[in-house]
């Protein structure tokens, strides 16, 4: 399918694009698997906010260039200089957090487009959409507990809205990579098709939404929404608080040295 290229939005590593009635927004840093950096994090709230005020976008699709990954986490690369001190760490998950709300609070219909790794940030990100198709090579995991980070609140949220309590706990203890297959049965994407039929299976779906009524798509997926929202009664202070705790431990500091070092970290619990 032929696209524009926004060229105001769209910076190094985020192509901003529109092909018909739909909206394009692509992590584009294939040397790196589209590891989500701070600037991608800090591109998407724009990108959404013009595709939601132009009434020609019917419907955004979320993807990653190269055919190897979605998004394959965090960029592990910035984390010493972004995601270590309390300082740095709230910049980080403010923009993060920025981002992700964009994505949550789009008022029209939301895909993403997964192909090859889906990983950690690169989850999150998919499960802020309102539908995953996922090509059958795909592989899907959440490992925060492999590397000692925080997982903020609002994705894990977003993980139980898919899955369930029970899947989510599953999940998220284990930190297991799971296949396109198995994630289809977790709940964690609806459609999964061969490689090679992922773009015509996407154009299909998107043909089909962008001729119904979007005020009626819009206040159906508002309700929906509203329907699985339980943080009424939720300290989200102290969510916060568990956040940062993490990523001041020990174990942080750990679990990213193991990582370098290719290796298996050595947790304490401190």
């Amino acid at each position: 399918m032929s696209k524009t290229l926004i060229q105001e939005l769209t910076t190094e590593h985020l192509t901003i694009e529109q092909s018909g009635h739909t909206g394009w927004i692509t992590f584009n840093d294939p040397a790196r698997h589209n590891a989500v950096s701070l600037a991608m994090w800090e591109g998407i709230p724009p990108a959404l906010a013009r595709f939601e005020s132009d009434d020609d976008i019917r419907s955004v699709v979320v993807t990653g260039a190269g055919g190897k990954a979605f998004v394959s986490g965090a960029n592990i690369s910035q984390f010493d200089k972004l995601r270590t001190g309390r300082d740095a760490v709230e910049h980080y998950e403010q923009a993060a957090e920025g981002a992700q709300l964009a994505l949550q609070n789009f008022p029209k219909p939301l895909i993403a487009r997964i192909d090859g790794y889906c990983i950690g940030g690169g989850m999150n990100i998919a499960l802020c959409c309102d539908i995953r198709f996922a090509s059958e090579p795909s592989s899907m995991s959440i490992p925060a507990a492999r590397l000692g980070l925080g997982y903020r609140f609002s994705a894990i949220q977003n993980l139980v809205r898919a899955v369930g309590a029970a899947n989510a706990l599953d999940i998220f203890l284990s930190a297991e990579r799971y296949s396109a297959a198995r994630a289809k049965e977790l709940g964690l994407v609806q459609y999964v098709v061969p490689k090679e039929e992922l773009d015509q299976a996407l154009a299909g779906y998107l043909e089909k939404i962008n001729a119904n009524a979007p005020l009626t798509m819009a206040a159906g997926k508002n309700m929906i929404k509203l329907l699985t929202d339980r943080t009424a009664d939720i300290d989200m202070q102290e969510m916060k608080r568990l956040v940062i705790q993490c990523f001041e431990s020990a174990d942080y500091k750990e679990g990213k040295l193991a990582f370098a070092e290719k290796r298996q970290p050595v947790f304490t619990g401190k």
